[in-house]
């Protein structure tokens, strides 16, 4: 996946039209309450502004299904971005039409404009050719940083490079894609791949992807319940898939590489931080208990494995992180990676709940890579060709 970035260009006195991923999560006050993705869409932006080009960033946020949502407005990200840049983000309140043209024809090189929600016009999810071309003839030169959408062919992502000579990534879309790229095309052995979650579904392709790629698969979450029932076992009142128990009888028996589920389970009467739980063996879970994390010994194990790796994927919690009590397997698993970084470990760690829960855990800073991207990471691990990754030129 060798694609031109944006040191390929020349930017000065360019108007450069922008995707960036600023779908941040907003309080019913419309307050920013993680604004990691704004801050990782920084560098690409002040290179733009530094070389001397106007930026013109587009962006969709939450999902208005092409109406006007006042609640999912980007306003509040213009003042939160503007902070960063030490400089005011000029914001219009739509992202197409005369309005915008206007705004876009008094910038001068080092300004900042950032349109409206682009999902409040459904010509963006349906890839609308006109939508694209109109967004398109807003600037000269066009670059992806918002990978997090890279999973989609909406008019944003794909529809505009039609119209552009060169498309290129931005610092983190070219980050996303080494990191990523890289772990699944040339990895460092000992490859070890933390697979987790709530359901097998979700991560079937990831698991048959990686099958002859990495070296240790190890299975936790809600995901486990579901290999267990196919090994005869029983689950208690546990997440169980029960149409995708053959799918892992089927996983099970065909794995060529080594393949480790929970050797213990933290069990509870309901999930509630109140609720009473105990660690079991994985083979004692009671039938009208259910399981929340994994246990103490699984933790150890996992955690060695982990140490001694050369590069880790990440993808799905080992439980219901959530809840405090209920945490810890998961907590621990983002230190034994936070260690195998020191030692010199490559670590990968899939955007959505994974990395809230490595940010739960304080260990952002110590992991080699996390995504922002939490469908677009998994579509990658799946083997899958994004469409906003393929559009883009390649070198």
């Amino acid at each position: 996946m060798q694609k031109l970035t944006i040191d390929d260009l020349d930017l000065k006195d360019k108007r450069v039209l922008l995707r960036v991923d600023f779908n941040v999560p907003l309080d019913e006050h419309q307050n920013i309450t993680d604004d990691k993705r704004i801050v990782e869409s920084l560098p690409t932006i002040k290179k733009i502004l530094d070389d001397g080009a106007k930026a013109i960033l587009i962006s969709h946020l939450g999902r208005p299904k092409g109406k006007k949502v006042s609640e999912m407005s980007l306003k509040p990200v213009a003042f939160r971005l503007g902070n960063f840049l030490g400089k005011p983000i000029k914001f219009v309140d739509d992202c197409i039409g005369e309005k915008v043209e206007k705004e876009i024809n008094q910038l001068k090189s080092g300004d900042c404009i950032l349109l409206e929600n682009l999902r409040f016009y459904p010509e963006e999810e349906k890839n609308d050719p006109e939508f694209a071309k109109k967004l398109a003839s807003y600037g000269e030169l066009y670059i992806n940083d918002a990978f997090g959408t890279a999973h989609r062919a909406h008019a944003s992502t794909e529809g505009v490079t039609k119209y552009f000579e060169k498309c290129v990534a931005g610092y983190l879309m070219k980050k996303e894609i080494e990191y990523l790229g890289n772990a699944l095309l040339n990895p460092l052995h000992p490859f070890v791949a933390l697979l987790g979650g709530s359901k097998i579904s979700g991560k079937i392709d990831v698991i048959k992807n990686l099958m002859d790629k990495v070296d240790i698969i190890l299975i936790g979450g809600g995901m486990a319940f579901t290999f267990y029932k196919a090994m005869g076992m029983e689950i208690g009142s546990s997440l169980l898939e029960e149409d995708k128990v053959n799918l892992a009888k089927e996983i099970l028996t065909k794995a060529k590489v080594e393949l480790d589920l929970p050797l213990d389970i933290v069990v509870a009467k309901e999930i509630t931080k109140d609720s009473e739980s105990k660690v079991v063996d994985k083979d004692k879970i009671p039938s009208d208990w259910k399981g929340v994390d994994i246990g103490p010994k699984t933790i150890e194990l996992f955690s060695k494995k982990i140490m001694g790796a050369k590069t880790v994927v990440w993808n799905g919690p080992m439980g219901i992180f959530e809840v405090d009590k209920f945490s810890k397997g998961t907590v621990e698993l983002a230190k034994a990676l936070s260690f195998a970084t020191e030692r010199g470990a490559t670590t990968i760690v899939g955007g959505g709940d994974t990395a809230s829960a490595v940010a739960k855990a304080g260990m952002e800073d110590k992991i080699s890579h996390i995504s922002t991207g939490g469908g677009a990471s998994l579509e990658l691990l799946e083997g899958k060709t994004l469409p906003g990754i393929r559009a883009l030129t390649d070198k």
